[in-house]
């Protein structure tokens, strides 16, 4: 009896997807125009491929397991550039750039310690949960799923009514749809073309090896993160880079109790956490409380929260007295060592932004929005919203106390710190040019000027933008609000 042959192992990760590739390819003269971008831009798919080799091969085993098509692995690089802090000014993060509505409706949970949009495994599960909604809802239709992906399911559900109630065709191509999305699903079906045959396109590709960047570790709790990767043998920041959700110093204390490490660097790590007692995976304060002392003030000041605060002491409500003592966890290390967490991205745009401005103050009253308060102190809403940690859309509790940085006056620029002098993140961005959009107000959203923009797109002269003109941005990604 003959032995059968014995399974050729695929050592290249674009192979094996290629293999997987389901989309009927089309040609339009967008999807061309697209492929030949990427063609002609061998540097970037290089730059995107050596990110996307940490990511890719966790989103290839989810996108296989489901038996979707494996173009789908690669819309993070049209989304994001296979970049976990890629930022949007729609609020997207994370490599899939899905907003917080989207996020709870697919069960991703975001709180001051941890944004699920972020986290790469639960991201994913997320996007393709979607994903396959939109499908099934589109009548099985992956370039109207795609679509609904990039501009909502009521945008391309409307367009489909209108086509249909004219007599006109409903397939993706004859819809009337945002400019975004008319050059979103060409993008993604141009860079499946080029990777599909990169010969034909005289291009050769890097090599991302077929095997898994990194792996899952349960916890049973809280760990803080410098803690994690010191046991692990790593670097804080690659520990930060495989866990993007973590906003802060350590894991959320109310889970996911579970980290993502190198798949060389976990086994140590479980031996060496089983040995380390739950009280020393974070370090603790125990605090005495004195007169004018409330769980709020002390969380702003050991930079946790009330609902911490209050779970570590057995606390029901909010209620503290005087003389008792609380245990309040914190971090080992000076929070400044931790590079890539949200307040340190937070503090380099304030630290940029404050520079030459006089620090005042102003108290929420009814009626204020972010909008009336920045016109009356004559700021940006980004700008005001960036000082106070918030989102340009947040909502303002009647009574909160919001930092104000206006320009002029002789107050010198603060010392930086190493909090605030985190290494900037710079990513090139692609950004299609909306109905509505000035070089001024781009600029002011990417927090970049307009003559770096007119530089970047060789502008001079032009005084106008079309909508669905693409230009390109070079944005310090650290420099973006956390929304």
């Amino acid at each position: 009896m003959e032995e059968a042959p014995a399974e050729i192992e695929i050592e290249d990760l674009l192979e094996r997807l290629r293999s997987g590739f389901a989309l009927p390819p089309i040609e339009h003269k967008s999807v061309t125009q697209h492929a030949d971008w990427f063609a002609r831009h061998p540097a970037y798919l290089e730059r995107v491929f050596t990110r996307a080799s940490t990511y890719l091969p966790h989103v290839a085993d989810e996108v296989e397991a489901r038996g979707l098509p494996g173009e789908l692995a690669f819309l993070p690089v049209i989304e994001s550039a296979f970049d976990p802090f890629a930022y949007s000014h729609g609020r997207a993060a994370g490599l899939w750039q899905i907003i917080p509505g989207t996020g709870t409706r697919f069960g991703l949970k975001q709180n001051w310690w941890y944004d699920g949009r972020r986290d790469v495994v639960e991201s994913t599960r997320a996007a393709l949960d979607y994903l396959e909604y939109l499908h099934g809802l589109f009548d099985g239709d992956w370039l109207l799923a795609v679509a609904a992906y990039n501009c909502g399911e009521g945008t391309v559900g409307r367009a489909i009514r209108n086509n249909r109630a004219a007599g006109r065709p409903t397939d993706f191509w004859a819809l009337r749809l945002p400019a975004e999305t008319r050059g979103y699903v060409p993008r993604l079906l141009g860079l499946a073309a080029v990777l599909a045959d990169p010969a034909q396109f005289e291009l050769e590709l890097p090599l991302i090896p077929n095997m898994p960047a990194f792996t899952t570790v349960e916890l049973d709790g809280q760990i803080d993160l410098a803690v994690a990767a010191e046991l692990a043998g790593i670097e804080l920041a690659e520990l930060q880079m495989l866990n993007p959700g973590f906003n802060r110093w350590a894991t959320d204390p109310d889970g996911p109790h579970r980290i993502q490490l190198p798949v060389d660097a976990a086994e140590g790590f479980v031996v060496a956490i089983a040995d380390l007692p739950a009280s020393d995976r974070v370090r603790w304060h125990r605090h005495q409380v004195r007169p004018g002392d409330t769980l709020g003030a002390l969380a702003r000041r050991y930079r946790t929260t009330v609902g911490v605060l209050q779970s570590v002491n057995g606390l029901s409500g909010t209620q503290i007295r005087l003389g008792s003592h609380l245990m309040v966890p914190t971090s080992t290390r000076s929070l400044a060592d931790y590079p890539l967490s949200a307040d340190n991205r937070l503090a380099s745009t304030q630290q940029r932004e404050r520079a030459g401005r006089v620090r005042s103050e102003h108290t929420v009253r009814n009626g204020d929005s972010l909008w009336s308060i920045s016109r009356r102190h004559g700021v940006g809403v980004r700008e005001l919203a960036a000082w106070n940690g918030m989102a340009p859309g947040d909502t303002l509790a009647v009574g909160r106390k919001l930092v104000v940085w206006q320009r002029g006056g002789t107050q010198a620029a603060p010392t930086i710190t190493p909090a605030s002098a985190a290494e900037p993140l710079i990513r090139r961005v692609n950004y299609t040019v909306r109905r509505g959009d000035s070089l001024y107000r781009i600029a002011n959203n990417f927090r970049v000027s307009v003559a770096d923009i007119k530089r970047w797109n060789s502008l001079d002269g032009e005084r106008y933008l079309q909508p669905g003109q693409r230009l390109i941005l070079h944005v310090d990604v650290t420099a973006q609000s956390g929304g």
